[in-house]
């Protein structure tokens, strides 16, 4: 107990702002969208916010394998929405949080000059924009390029996290054996967000958080460091690494006044978006937090202090894994990879069906009307559904499965019903009740617009899970980046 209770104290180092004017920006980079927000230092108040869709998808020339996203689209997202703030909120300011999606990996060049370039109005700097010749894509933590056959064949980390498609350091390797001539081209590389940092402090040095580096594989999370040794013997280029911070430092200083943002301003070093969307959803010790968007984790704040060897190499072949959070504290997560992008894909198959039948519908017409339908007694049946179409980082292999067919059970609400019992019971057998329990787990806060707008997926966490459940009054990792980023 004296443990948690000390987890508890170094989170408030994050949460209470007392006496404290001023507001803080907080900036997610999300999978499909940017979110950001303006958070009152006095009162952990969101007074404004911001979301644009980045529609940054590319195609890849490794066809359903490969998942990349545009650079300067994102940027520029990054912009329209700083821009609607008003300037006099804007100039009040005074700390910039950036967390965005994690594992993923950018490269970007800058021996010569500078990957981005000022746009300035009236003699004053409005924005950064990206030079595209001078970055390369984002490799997505949805990037399947890397087999399993692969993974086999590049060397054991010194980590507890086991390493998957997707991963940044994986993804490296993967390009050094199929692209080296693409890589000789870059000197950097990082997350997303890592270079979004880098361009608002204009600067030489990359940083990244021990949460983004666990998120890469090959990270030790007991010594905070990379596995040097073990990757320069291996070949790989070392020399591309960022250095290492930890979550809630000072990455550097805002470069110049941008969108009446005072010039000057700390920047922290940038977060996962897993960590900054936990830490203003969990209000007690005994709360674990379910975020679904578009995939699913359920994680909580481990409330004693882990050994080094649970922290340490061989990589556990686990479902459930522990990951950095802040001061020094660690969350027990189940991270799936199907959540909202299981629904969306029966979704869309669905919308194509009726479509063949010549009824164009959108979709967001469909979503309400399945839940509608699969409430009540009439939905409830004996069919089974497996939606883990898009497998399991600790099975890749998985596909989904209907089961139970019987000719009673094929009415659209069942199925819809059955899909949403299936993603939680999923979930379940990654991380079972009994394993909450034993952590003293009382209540699941769900959080994300994933499960949210989706009363029979919070049907389905209270007839799995059997333990209470509330829908988090706020979960939005932009907040949590924005609260995490408390002067000292």
């Amino acid at each position: 107990m004296n443990d948690l209770l000390h987890i508890l104290d170094s989170k408030s180092k994050y949460v209470k702002q007392e006496n404290m004017d001023g507001y803080a920006l907080g900036i997610d980079i999300g999978t499909t969208s940017v979110k950001i927000c303006v958070l009152n230092l006095k009162d952990n108040v969101v007074v404004a916010e911001q979301c644009k869709d980045t529609q940054s998808n590319v195609p890849s020339a490794q066809g359903i394998d490969g998942n990349k996203q545009d650079v300067p689209k994102i940027i520029s997202a990054i912009n329209n929405c700083v821009a609607k703030f008003s300037k006099d909120l804007l100039q009040k300011v005074i700390r910039i949080g950036i967390c965005g999606q994690m594992h993923g990996v950018m490269f970007w060049k800058q021996r010569t000059s500078k990957p981005w370039e000022r746009i300035e109005k009236d003699g004053n700097l409005v924005r950064y924009d990206v030079k595209p010749d001078q970055v390369s894509n984002i490799y997505t933590w949805q990037d399947n390029r890397c087999s399993r056959e692969f993974l086999d064949t590049l060397p054991v980390p010194d980590s507890h996290l086991q390493i998957h498609s997707g991963f940044g350091i994986p993804t490296m390797f993967w390009m050094m054996k199929n692209r080296p001539e693409e890589m000789k081209n870059f000197d950097r590389a990082g997350t997303i967000q890592d270079f979004a940092v880098a361009m608002l402090c204009d600067s030489d040095v990359n940083y990244i958080s021990e949460q983004n580096a666990a998120s890469w594989g090959y990270f030790n999370c007991s010594s905070y460091s990379w596995n040097f040794k073990l990757l320069e013997k291996a070949g790989f280029p070392v020399r591309l690494l960022p250095e290492v911070r930890m979550s809630g430092q000072i990455a550097g200083h805002l470069a110049d006044t941008w969108h009446s943002i005072p010039k000057g301003t700390p920047i922290g070093v940038a977060m996962g978006d897993l960590q900054c969307s936990v830490l203003p959803t969990i209000e007690e010790s005994t709360d674990a937090t379910l975020n679904i968007s578009t995939s699913a984790q359920l994680a909580y704040v481990v409330n004693k202090k882990l050994e080094e060897g649970e922290l340490s190499g061989p990589p556990k072949c686990k479902p459930m894994a522990y990951q950095p959070y802040f001061n020094g504290s660690h969350l027990a997560v189940a991270a799936s990879l199907n959540g909202g992008n299981s629904l969306a894909t029966f979704v869309k198959a669905l919308q194509h069906w009726i479509l063949e039948l010549g009824i164009p519908i959108p979709q967001e017409k469909l979503y309400p009307k399945l839940i509608e339908l699969s409430k009540g007694e009439k939905a409830s049946s004996d069919l089974v559904v497996n939606p883990t179409c898009w497998g399991e980082r600790h099975n890749p292999g998985l596909t989904a499965s209907v089961s139970n067919i019987n000719v009673g059970n094929l009415e659209l609400g069942q199925i819809f019903k059955a899909i949403c019992e299936g993603m939680i019971r999923n979930l379940h057998s990654m991380m079972p009740k009994e394993v909450l329990e034993q952590s003293n787990i009382k209540r699941i806060v769900c959080s994300g617009s994933g499960i949210t707008r989706n009363e029979t997926l919070q049907n389905a966490v209270k007839e799995i899970y059997g333990i209470p459940y509330k829908i988090a009054k706020s979960s939005d990792a932009a907040k949590g980046a924005a609260m995490a980023m408390k002067p000292n």
